[in-house]
C-alpha cells in the first residue's frame, strides 16, 4: 500500500481507556507502521457534558506506556489540526448549513417533553424502539413540518433547536467492510440521527465524518459498536459530496467477558479480579478508581503482544511477537469477525514467556527498585543470581518478592504440614549432626552441599523424602521452589546455618 496511509485513534475522554480501546489504537498502529501510514491520535470531546477530567492525559499516558505512540496529532500537532474536537467548533457549523441547504438535514425543535410523548405514543402503537424517523417526524416540531415563516422566527428569536439528518425512504445503503464484506441497512430501519446540537457542538456522527474528510483518513479502524451508525456515515459522505474520497471501513470484534456472554467490562473485572485498564485509574471528581495491567506487574510488550492476540491470529502456530513482529505479519484481513474471549491466565502467560526472556542483568535491573521500595538492600550480582534461579517459576516481577521473599528474608512462617508429617526426635538428631558438618566445611556450593546431604543419607540409612523437604522447608518455609542445594548456594554458608539453627530452636521435638 501507499504511503498516503493515514489512520486515526479517536477516544472521548469520558473516562478511563478500555483495553478493547487500546487494541483499537494497537490494531490502527499496527496498520500504519505495516504500510507506511501515519498514525493520528484525535480526541473526540463532542460531548461535554461527559466529559472527565483527566481522562485525555490518562488516554495519552496508557498509549505511550504500551508503545504506540502517534507521529501526529494531539501533542505532536501536524498539518490537519487542531486535533481536539472542541478546538474545531467552527468547522463543523458550515457543513450541518451544507447539509440543510442541500434538503439532507433539517431544524427541529421538539422539547425534551415533546420528545417523551412522541416515544410514548410509539410504545402504546405496539413499537417497541421509537425513532424519529421519516414517519414519525411528520407530527413533530420540525422545518419539515413548520411552514418556512415560522422556522426563521424560531431561528431569529432564539429558540433551542436541533439539527437532524433526513434519512431517505426504502433505500438500501451498503458498503464493504474490510473484516465483515459487504454489509447492507435498510434506511427505513434507520432514524434520523441528532448531527447538530443547540450548544453548537456537532455530534459524534458529524463531528467523525467532516474530521476523517478533511484530515485525509483512508482506512477508519473502529470497534464494531460503530457498525450500526456507519449507514448514517456513508450516507453523510454522499451529501456532502465526497462519497469517493471516502475511507475503507474495517470494524473490529468486540472483546467478550471470560465466559464468551457479552462484552468485558470493568464490572466483570471487579468481580473476577483482574484489570481492564492499561494503567491505574482514579476519577478526582467522584473518587472512582480502577486498577491497571501496569500496575498488576505488566510488560508492555506482552501486554500488546495479548492484546494483538484478542480477534487477530497471524496464521501461522507462533505467539510470541516483539511488536516488530507483530507490525511485519498484521494482515487485516486476518481480523476475526465474531467476538474474542479475554483470558487473564492467558494475558498472565504471555507475560510469564516474556519476563523468561530477559537476561538475568535486565531482569535485575528491574526487579532493584522493587526490593528497595519493599525494604531489602542487596547488591546487584545477588539479584541477578536470585532472577537466574527464580525467574522461570512467576509470572510478574513482585513475585520474587511475594513467592520468593526467603531469598531477602529469614521465613517468618514453616510448613506446617511437613514439620507435622516429617519432623520428630530422630530427624532433629541427624539435622544437628548435618549443621554440624556444614560448619566444618570448607567450599561451600551446591555440589558439596549435595555431597553432604547424600552421604548422610546413605550413612543413616535414609530416603531423599526424609530429609530435603524438612531442609527446603528451613530455608524457605514452603515446598515449593528451585532445586535446594543451589537456593542453599545462594544464601550463603552464614546465612544457610542461620536458618537451620532457627529452625531447630522453633521446633524442639
Amino acid at each position: 500500500m501507499s504511503s498516503n496511509i493515514r489512520v486515526r485513534f479517536a477516544p472521548s475522554p469520558t473516562g478511563p481507556l478500555h483495553i478493547g480501546g487500546v487494541r483499537t489504537a494497537l490494531y490502527n498502529y499496527l496498520f500504519a507502521a505495516k504500510n507506511g501510514g501515519t498514525f493520528i491520535l484525535r480526541i473526540e470531546d463532542t460531548d461535554q457534558s461527559r466529559y472527565v477530567p483527566g481522562a485525555e492525559n490518562y488516554i495519552i499516558r496508557s498509549l505511550e506506556w504500551a508503545g504506540l505512540m502517534h507521529t501526529e496529532g494531539v501533542g505532536q500537532g501536524g498539518d490537519f489540526g487542531p486535533y481536539r474536537q472542541s478546538e474545531r467548533k467552527e468547522i463543523y457549523r458550515q457543513y450541518a448549513m451544507q447539509l440543510i441547504d442541500s434538503g439532507h438535514a433539517y431544524y427541529a425543535f421538539d422539547t425534551p417533553e415533546e420528545l417523551n410523548d412522541m416515544r410514548e405514543r410509539m410504545r402504546k402503537q405496539g413499537l417497541p424502539s421509537p425513532q424519529y424517523n421519516a414517519i414519525s417526524r411528520q407530527y413533530m416540531k420540525n422545518s419539515e413540518t413548520l411552514p418556512r415563516e415560522e422556522t426563521q422566527i424560531r431561528l431569529d428569536r432564539g429558540d433551542k433547536f436541533v439539527i437532524r439528518i433526513k434519512m431517505p425512504r426504502k433505500e438500501e445503503v451498503k458498503f464493504e467492510d474490510m473484516i465483515r464484506g459487504w454489509v447492507a441497512f435498510q434506511s427505513d430501519q434507520l432514524d434520523d440521527k441528532v448531527i447538530f446540537k443547540s450548544d453548537g457542538m456537532p455530534t459524534y456522527h458529524l463531528a467523525n465524518v467532516v474530521d476523517d474528510h478533511l484530515m485525509k483518513i483512508s482506512h477508519v479502524i473502529r470497534g464494531e459498536e460503530w457498525l450500526p451508525s456507519t449507514p448514517l456515515h456513508v450516507l453523510l459522505y454522499r451529501y456532502l459530496g465526497w462519497e469517493t474520497e471516502r475511507p475503507q471501513f474495517a470494524h473490529l470484534p468486540l472483546i467478550l467477558r471470560p465466559d464468551g456472554n457479552g462484552k468485558l467490562s470493568k464490572r466483570d473485572g471487579d468481580r473476577l479480579g483482574f484489570p481492564v485498564f492499561p494503567l491505574d485509574w482514579k476519577n478526582e471528581e467522584n473518587g472512582d478508581t480502577a486498577s491497571g495491567f501496569r500496575e498488576r506487574g505488566f510488560f508492555p510488550e506482552p501486554f500488546i503482544n495479548m492484546l494483538a492476540f484478542l480477534g487477530w491470529n497471524p496464521g501461522t502456530e507462533q505467539e510470541i511477537f516483539s511488536k516488530q513482529e507483530l507490525i511485519n505479519a498484521f494482515d487485516i484481513s486476518r481480523i476475526n469477525k465474531s467476538g474474542a474471549r479475554f483470558d487473564f491466565e492467558k494475558a498472565k502467560w504471555y507475560n510469564q514467556q516474556y519476563l523468561k526472556s530477559l537476561s538475568d542483568t535486565t531482569l535485575a535491573g528491574e526487579l532493584l527498585p522493587l526490593l528497595k521500595q519493599a525494604g531489602f538492600n542487596h547488591p546487584a550480582g545477588y539479584v541477578k543470581e536470585v532472577c537466574r534461579l527464580f525467574k522461570e517459576r512467576v509470572y510478574f516481577l513482585n513475585d520474587f518478592i511475594q513467592e520468593g521473599s526467603y531469598f531477602f528474608q529469614q521465613p517468618a512462617v514453616y510448613d506446617k504440614k511437613i514439620i507435622r508429617k516429617k519432623w520428630n526426635t530422630s530427624i532433629q538428631t541427624i539435622f544437628s549432626d548435618l549443621l554440624a558438618t556444614f560448619k566444618s566445611l570448607s567450599q561451600w556450593d551446591a555440589g558439596s552441599i549435595e555431597i553432604v546431604i547424600k552421604a548422610l543419607i546413605n550413612q543413616k540409612n535414609l530416603k531423599f523424602g526424609d530429609i530435603l523437604p524438612v531442609f527446603r522447608v528451613m530455608l524457605c518455609g514452603t515446598l515449593a521452589g528451585p532445586p535446594i542445594f543451589e537456593v542453599a548456594e545462594l544464601l550463603g554458608k552464614t546465612e544457610t546455618l542461620q536458618r537451620m539453627e532457627t529452625f531447630i530452636k522453633l521446633n524442639e521435638a
